[in-house]
């Protein structure tokens, strides 16, 4: 790994060191806890009842924040440096990745073959967008959320159902419910690696845990996703084909999770993409007259036309597959994270104390080029570019490669709120974890003993909603939940489990992840007409795994929660 770049390289005036403390006001974490979650209270109030802009939720609940820090005794200096580098980390690796991905379907979008994508779909799905949908938003999806996660796979769905021709709330709605179960498995099960790493557990251990309760969900979520597409007609039309792809992404949970946890999200979607495909070349589905989606005779595309709509999503698993899999001859991904550059951040690094009085490793942030996904999207964006600006299939797409490259600084101006809003998001997540706010809750949470189990999972569930990370959640909050399990007599893997499963499904309200929906959707500003609608799913999918983590932590699930 390349040597920290040190923060005495840049002037910064440097803060008095600061601990935060979970008891900073009135000596109760109680209380500290509920000053605490004011921030996000004000954000999400903010955004649901005055409809106030997200950018704007953003920056009004980074202010509140940083009040609530000062008066938890953190420097100004200390937090102010903290907000810049959450908002570093939002712009690096997150906008970037978002860019790349927004950019690599503009490029279908502009060069016109989003209509030959559209075709492809249409005889995948047998002319019913409801089934169409489905198994974009929850197949594609997950596979593109087990190769690169943070925030690509939303984007590049989102925008493919409304390119599918669904209106683009519901678009928005649809992917950020069927993406939700995936994400505990994202960017090669990130999450579940730094869960263990930093709960103390073997990761295999947590993620087998993972895997015996996300099948359940993996099951019925397509139920779900056809209920947000057509209400009870859809469910009722179309059971057969979910409860298929369901099952078959469940089981790849169950099973692959013990043997290869990294590999889930994509094994599984994969299973269920197989799965519906399979199952509609032998099953029919009645498909109402305004779901019936139709190709004429003359814009179907031959061989080479699906091929070369289909390049950008191809060959984007491809390379990120490689990069983030190939070990023949080379650890290719060792390789490209040994080119990581970690900065110890100037002006919090060795100012933000541990409990034991020595610099918090929070304090160096890590730039990551090579071994970021967004790196691969945009060769990938590149590589296509090259392609439709050359090729016009017989003069029907004609373009060129300077037209294809010019996408990209439009998808950037038209990005500029989403930026804004995502890197002050991040800021607030940076200065209430460093402050001791998040902290907080959760200690406040963890004080309730056995039932600690029950609660757990809300902990991911806050985390990843203010985030916008399961990863950040389980970097949140993984050592609490080990040193509650202790205290409490509970088995630390399976509360780790329902800690960064919940920080998936805390993912469907993250306002970072909102703010991408919306962006994809060419709808800003809509995130708070997304909000009210997908709450409802994340509250009542967190209350199950609730229930279910509790009753694992009794044992009472046996071969299906084995805690022994």
């Amino acid at each position: 790994m390349a040597p920290a770049f040190p923060a005495s390289a840049i002037p910064v005036a440097l803060a008095t060191g600061f601990t935060p403390s979970t008891s900073a006001v009135g000596d109760s974490v109680y209380l500290t806890a509920l000053v605490g979650l004011v921030p996000l209270v004000a954000f999400f109030v903010l955004m649901g009842a005055f409809k106030v802009k997200t950018h704007w939720c953003a920056l009004i609940s980074l202010a509140i924040s940083m009040v609530i820090a000062l008066f938890f005794g953190m420097p100004v200096g200390l937090a102010a440096m903290s907000a810049t580098q959450g908002a570093v980390f939002g712009l690096m690796p997150i906008v970037y990745i978002i860019i790349a991905a927004v950019w690599l379907y503009n490029l279908t979008e502009s060069s016109g073959r989003s209509a030959d994508l559209k075709a492809i779909f249409n005889v995948i799905g047998k002319g019913d967008q409801r089934a169409q949908a489905l198994i974009i938003a929850f197949s594609f999806c997950g596979l593109m959320e087990g190769l690169a996660g943070f925030g690509a796979p939303v984007a590049i769905t989102c925008a493919l159902l409304v390119g599918l021709g669904l209106p683009k709330i519901k678009a928005a709605v649809t992917t950020v419910v069927g993406n939700a179960i995936n994400v505990g498995f994202g960017a090669m099960a990130i999450p579940v690696t730094t869960a263990g790493q930093l709960g103390g557990e073997d990761a295999v251990e947590v993620a087998t845990r993972m895997g015996h309760l996300t099948w359940i969900f993996a099951a019925f979520i397509p139920l779900v996703l056809l209920q947000i597409i057509d209400g009870m007609r859809g469910i009722r039309q179309l059971w057969p084909l979910a409860l298929a792809i369901g099952l078959a992404t469940g089981a790849g949970h169950f099973l692959v999770s013990s043997v290869s946890y990294e590999l889930t999200a994509v094994a599984a979607s994969l299973l269920g993409l197989a799965a519906g495909y399979v199952f509609l070349l032998v099953w029919n589905p009645t498909t109402p007259e305004e779901f019936r989606t139709f190709v004429a005779e003359e814009d179907r595309p031959d061989g080479a036309r699906v091929g070369l709509a289909l390049l950008p999503y191809v060959l984007v698993v491809v390379i990120i597959a490689i990069t983030k899999l190939w070990k023949v001859g080379v650890d290719l991904p060792a390789v490209l994270k040994s080119k990581d550059l970690p900065i110890h951040w100037p002006g919090v690094h060795g100012q933000l104390l541990s409990a034991d009085g020595r610099p918090s490793p929070s304090g160096t942030y890590t730039l990551q080029i090579l071994s970021n996904p967004g790196t691969w999207i945009f060769v990938t964006g590149i590589i296509v570019a090259i392609v439709y600006g050359t090729v016009s299939s017989g003069g029907r797409y004609r373009t060129s490669v300077g037209a294809m490259f010019a996408v990209l600084p439009r998808t950037i101006h038209n990005l500029r709120l989403a930026i804004l809003t995502i890197a002050t998001v991040m800021a607030l997540a940076y200065v209430m974890n460093f402050s001791g706010q998040t902290t907080a809750i959760g200690a406040a949470l963890a004080s309730t003993g056995a039932f600690f189990a029950f609660l757990a999972p809300i902990l991911g569930w806050v985390g990843t909603g203010v985030a916008g990370s399961a990863t950040s959640a389980g970097a949140f909050f993984a050592k609490l939940q080990a040193t509650a399990a202790q205290g409490a007599g509970l088995d630390a893997r399976i509360l780790l489990a329902g800690n960064t499963i919940g920080g998936g499904l805390g993912k469907i309200i993250s306002p970072q992840n909102l703010a991408v929906a919306s962006t994809a959707i060419d709808e800003p500003g809509s995130d708070a007409e997304i909000l009210k609608r997908v709450a409802p799913y994340s509250i009542g999918l967190l209350l199950l795994l609730c229930t279910l983590v509790f009753i694992g932590s009794q044992g009472w699930l046996g071969a299906y929660m084995p805690i022994r």
